[in-house]
């Protein structure tokens, strides 16, 4: 099957001012007749940048969930809670619905996201023509979620409100929530690095295997 794209169809697109014209191939870089912006093909080093930042969001995702979000004095003592004893405390106190939220929002969503865009970082790099559909649809999901992954902090704010409702105390925030907070902030960067047209990029044009020319396999050409 045949994929016409914009890089085959000889036009490039620029990045400040979206204006679409034909690709020009030179030793100077390319600029914009509208703007004047250099003119990339594809995003430069967008995969090392994304790759930067999810190590550092994967980095970062153990402490948010080990070190405590929230700290409670109150008179009959002080306590630290991380985001897993918040779960469990909400669940055995009969609040379900919350530690569902709590769980969902706060552990299950940035560890989807941030397999998801290894796998779709690992793959582009590889040049991989594995379903290359459902990866473009998987790459919408995640940046739609990137919109509200301030939901993450929004729990933790609902929480310490919540705590406060119930029992006069002094509630701070703990080092876990410094760290979760620059999880959802790196995953959301992440997404926005990762160009997700380096997925069709190695696309075959047909079912025969025709192979891709050689210039076209640097991963971001950054004067193209």
């Amino acid at each position: 099957m045949k994929y016409m794209t914009a890089s085959r169809a000889g036009l490039i697109a620029c990045h400040a001012c979206s204006r679409v014209q034909p690709r020009v191939r030179s030793k100077e870089p390319q600029r914009c007749s509208r703007c004047g912006a250099v003119m990339h093909r594809r995003n430069p080093d967008s995969l090392m940048r994304t790759w930067a930042l999810l190590i550092a969001a994967a980095v970062l995702y153990i402490p948010a969930n080990l070190l405590p979000v929230m700290h409670t004095s109150s008179l009959l003592g002080a306590e630290d809670d991380t985001i897993m004893s918040g779960v469990v405390y909400f669940w055995t106190s009969g609040d379900w619905p919350l530690a569902m939220i709590v769980f969902i929002a706060s552990i299950l969503v940035p560890m989807l996201k941030l397999s998801v865009l290894a796998l779709l970082t690992c793959t582009a790099q590889r040049h991989s023509r594995w379903r290359p559909l459902e990866r473009t649809k998987l790459y919408r999901i995640v940046e739609r979620i990137g919109r509200w992954s301030m939901l993450d902090i929004f729990v933790i704010t609902l929480t310490v409100a919540l705590v406060r409702f119930k029992s006069l105390a002094v509630i701070t925030a703990g080092p876990g929530a410094l760290a979760f907070g620059s999880v959802v902030i790196l995953t959301m960067i992440a997404s926005m690095q990762f160009d997700p047209r380096l997925i069709w990029d190695d696309v075959d044009n047909d079912q025969g295997g025709a192979a891709r020319p050689a210039a076209a396999k640097t991963q971001d050409p950054k004067h193209e």
